[in-house]
This record gives structure tokens, sequence and C-alpha cells, in this order.
């Protein structure tokens, strides 16, 4: 979704090509086009400016690096992780060479060892360029396009030999040993230095720093459109996973404790491992909480393949179409990037935004949703209860809280798994109780996923215009949603 339609006049900055950080935020830009082309396999220079100035301070990056003179790979640029290519200075010297400006080094950008491969650069106007496309660094994170750069192709191999084959055995191993197994892993699955856990929200700093570089060149702070409705400032939402029949018959336990508090929550049932019943559903639907299709079998196998997923795919549309379901979460948050959008849900909720634990570690570093071509993706912003209390062996809700306030305080997305096949301990449920009634006194904005993915789509839709007195807001979200002013420092 682009502003590029905008006038010069309404808008606050002008780019020469669309910047997908700036359309993220919904700041109001205009796309003027590249006063020239760029010779055949060479990088463009996206350049954003100050609509008010036709000569001041620019940021400045570049799109379609060549190979041959970037370095690809793990860096950082300050304390953000970017991983994707990154011109060295030798060719952002020649990139910028016919810019008219004087261009210093700057920051350094590292590599994972620490050696400088890059810099960024400033000019005494107060101009910026960034060697790097923090558009596809976004993309990179998103997708987990990273793992390639941070693991290697025989490390990933490995990693999905050993699930596929713990996945062939699982149907006849003890519970007792899946769980020796998954807690032997932990100590060697916490090591992993990226995604961050607890919290990692690298992909939206990213974004962050974009506007805030691009607000220092407008010599303005910049009209965004705020994350969530007005008055709140954070997200909760509240899914549930049921694995198990025994987890079917124990939905009243969380149930009860949502409705004491006002709350509704989602729960994704698995069509063809236990027997869904459809007075449950039904009795769930008309009390206002949500049905979402949590893959077929549970059996980790329904994305190891386009031709499984092909022959798995119109049974969990058949479920969805008898449920009334819109939304999915893959078991055991199995997912391949390039595959979700073509599962024909209107939202997905398989992406952590950190956690080594999972059978699929990784994350999308995300706080905020995001979107897959036309799907939007949910992020699963908090620990869930079974690597909470069966893997890591906590006793109470302490690790919940912590997450949350952090949440809270980056105006991100609390989006919480509890599974009612773990939750069956009475002081376990205490720890939800308890939970909930400290994350409801910050008054985030409680909302069933479904409703969370509709805002996302009409804040998308929306955009900010001038006004006589400032800005107001124009499209689906005008009534609900806010300006907020991203300032520069």
């Amino acid at each position: 979704m682009t502003d590029a339609a905008l006038s010069i006049g309404a808008s606050v900055l002008v780019a020469t090509q669309a910047v997908a950080a700036l359309d993220r935020l919904r700041v109001p830009y205009a796309v003027l086009g590249a006063t020239s082309t760029p010779p055949r396999g060479a990088a463009s220079l996206v350049v954003i400016g100050s609509s008010d100035t036709g000569d001041g301070p620019t940021l400045s990056f570049p799109r379609g690096i060549d190979p041959g003179s970037a370095r690809v790979g793990a860096h950082l640029y300050g304390r953000l992780p970017v991983y994707s290519s990154m011109l060295t200075d030798e060719a952002a010297q020649s990139l910028l060479r016919d810019s008219g400006r004087v261009w210093n080094r700057d920051l350094p950008v590292c590599d994972a060892a620490g050696h400088a491969v890059g810099s960024s650069w400033s000019t005494a106007d107060g101009s910026v360029f960034l060697p790097f496309d923090p558009d596809d660094a976004v993309r990179s994170l998103e997708s987990e396009r990273y793992h390639a750069y941070s693991g290697g192709n025989p490390r990933r191999s490995a990693r999905q030999a050993a699930k596929t084959a713990y996945y062939a055995v699982r149907p006849v191993m003890p519970r007792s040993t899946q769980l020796w197994l998954r807690r032997r892993l932990r100590h060697i699955q916490g090591r992993s230095r990226f995604p961050g856990y607890p919290f990692d929200a690298s992909a939206t700093q990213l974004d962050e720093l974009v506007v805030r570089l691009a607000a220092r060149v407008a010599a303005q702070p910049l009209p965004t459109i705020a994350p969530w409705p007005a008055p709140h400032r954070w997200a909760l939402v509240l899914t549930h996973d049921v694995e198990t029949q025994t987890g079917h018959d124990a939905v009243a336990i969380l149930t009860n404790v949502e409705r004491q508090r006002g709350l509704r929550s989602s729960w994704n049932f698995v069509p063809e491992r236990y027997r869904v019943d459809p007075g449950v559903i039904a009795r769930l639907t008309d009390d206002g909480f949500e049905i979402g299709v949590h893959g077929l079998r549970h059996d980790g196998r329904d994305l190891e393949s386009l031709a499984t997923l092909g022959t798995r795919l119109p049974g969990m549309r058949a479920a969805a179409q008898a449920w009334g379901a819109v939304g999915f979460r893959s078991p055991a948050t199995h997912r391949v990037y390039e595959w979700m959008p073509t599962l024909g849900f209107t939202y997905d909720s398989s992406y952590p935004d950190t956690d080594p634990y999972e059978p699929q570690p990784g994350g999308c570093c995300s706080i905020l949703p995001f979107f897959n071509r036309e799907m939007v993706e949910l992020p699963i912003t908090m620990p869930q209860d079974h690597t909470l209390f069966e893997i890591l062996g906590h006793a109470d809700e302490a690790p919940w809280l912590e997450k949350a306030r952090a949440l809270r305080d980056a105006g991100g997305l609390c989006l919480m798994i509890t599974h009612p096949d773990y939750m069956l301990d009475p002081s376990r449920v205490g720890a939800y109780e308890r939970f909930l009634d400290a994350a409801l006194r910050d008054d985030p904005w409680c909302a069933l996923p479904r409703d969370a993915a509709a805002w996302w789509r009409a804040r998308a839709a929306s955009r900010i215009v001038r006004a006589v007195d400032g800005w107001r807001l124009d499209g689906p979200a005008h009534d609900a949603a806010s300006v907020r002013m991203f300032d520069p420092q």
C-alpha cells in the first residue's frame, strides 16, 4: 500500500521510489520517480527529501544492489541487525559521485566478526546515505531469510532433517520422552544469539530508523498513523491452540476466566486429529469467541512440501468454511513465507517475533502486524505456556508480565497462545488470571485476531492529509485511528 498518488503539496516528503517503511507507518509522501535510469545491473539510488525544499538535505539508500559490489551476510548498523546486501565504501562512493555533495564516512557497518565492511555517509547539510536497502533488510527479517545468512544451508538442512525425523517417530513416542528431548535441547536452543530472546523488535526498529532519519531531513516531526485505535497505545490478543481431545473437552476452563473479565479469544482446532464437536463451535461463536484452523492433523507434515500442502489444503479450507474461520495457525508454528498466502485465509498467526525453543526456531523480529502479500501476519509475541511451564520450568506469570511490559512500552502487539491441554493445573490457570488482570490495568486495545487483522487492513487503506489546522485522516480507519507525530530526535 503506497501513497504515491499524493500531490507534492499534500505530502511532507518526496521520494524517487516507493519506500515500504514510510508506507507501513503511513507517512504522507509523494513518489516523483527517479531522475535517471541506472546502468543495467547497477543499483538505483532511492532519494527521500522534503517537499518544501527543492535542494535541501536528503536521505538515500541503494536498491537492486549488484552482489559484485556488496557484502552479503549478517551485519550490524549500530545495534540494529541488517541481514541484507551491504555496499562497500568504494561502491557507495561511486553511487554518490554525481550527487553534487561532499560525503564523509559516518557510522561503520560491521560483519559478525566485528570488522567494518561499509559505512553510512553524511554531508554538512544533514544528508544521510545508508549503504543498504532498509526495505530489503526488513523483508529479510519478516520472511526469516536471515537464516540463509547466519546459519548456512548445511545447518538448515540438518535442522530440517532432525525435525522430519522427530515428527516421523512422534506418534509412537511417549509424552514423557517428547518432553525429555525438548528439555535436553533447551540449553542448546537458548544459546541462539539472533533473534534476541525474549524480545526482538529489529524489523519494527528498522522502519522507525528510516522514518526518524526522514524526519531529520524534513527538519520537522512527521505525521504517522498510530498502530492501534485511539486512545490505546498497545494491543492484547488472546488465542488458544487445541491440540488434543483432552484440550477440546477443557475449553471452559479458560473461557470462564476470560468471560469474567469481559474478554474474548480465538480458539484454533485441528479438524482431523480429534472429534471437534459442532456444539462447542456453535457455543463459542454465539458467545463472541473466534474459531480458527490449526492445521489438518497436527503431525508436522502440513508444510513439509507443496505436494503435501496441496493434498491437505482442501480439508483445512472445508473446516474453515464449516466453522466460519478466517484465521490460520500452523501446528508447532511450522511456516514457509512464500506458501502462507496460498492457504487462502484472511490472516495467519504462525510467526513468533522471537522463539528459539520451537521446533522451527527463529522469528520475524516484528512486534507489529505486517503483510505477506495480501495476507495479514499477526506475530506471536508472548512466550507460549508450553514453553514457559513445560520446557523452561517457570512456575508463575513473571516472564509473561516482563514481556507484556516491554510490548506496552514499545506500542506493540501482545499476542498470546495458551493451550487448554497444558493449562489443567489450577496454578497455571491462576498465573493466567493474574497476567490478564495486570495487563488490563495498562489499558490495551483488546481484540480478536480477526478484528486486529481487519484493523491493520483499514489502517493500511487510510492516509494522512493536510488540513487547515494540521492533519486529518482519510479512509476506513479515520474514525478510530489517530495521528502520531514522529519526532526526528
